[in-house]
């Protein structure tokens, strides 16, 4: 059984524009800092060989309802990447964050791993 994460209010408009696994890719390469988006990117620019100059192009449309800075979102990424069936460990070092840090990310919400059989249906 998988369980779609909801993105939260600072990376909904990476998620809507980037779809979830390359807004991950995006957030952990440029998460923390400011990132100038620009309507024509240079298909050689960091972000255009990550996401495509299409992708890029409209990130900077939709820049005025971005961040400033570009969340890290560590708590919404261990997330999806444990309802991936991804491992506490190794979304710790993915992360580079402690263990402990992802399970209290996890315990926060019920997050279900991908495919998890241990848990029994209630109903």
């Amino acid at each position: 059984m998988t369980n779609k994460v909801r993105p939260t209010a600072q990376v909904e408009p990476f998620v809507r524009v980037l779809g979830e696994q390359k807004a991950i890719e995006f957030l952990l390469r440029f998460g923390g800092a400011e990132l100038y988006l620009s309507r024509r990117p240079r298909p050689n620019s960091t972000l255009a060989k990550l996401v495509g100059r299409d992708q890029a192009a409209a990130l900077a449309i939709v820049s005025d309802r971005l961040p400033r800075r570009i969340p890290t979102a560590k708590p919404w990424i261990a997330k999806v990447l444990f309802s991936q069936g991804r491992s506490k460990a190794s979304i710790a070092r993915e992360l580079h964050v402690s263990d402990v840090s992802v399970r209290k990310w996890l315990k926060d919400e019920d997050v279900v791993p991908k495919d998890d059989d241990r848990q029994l249906p209630l109903f």
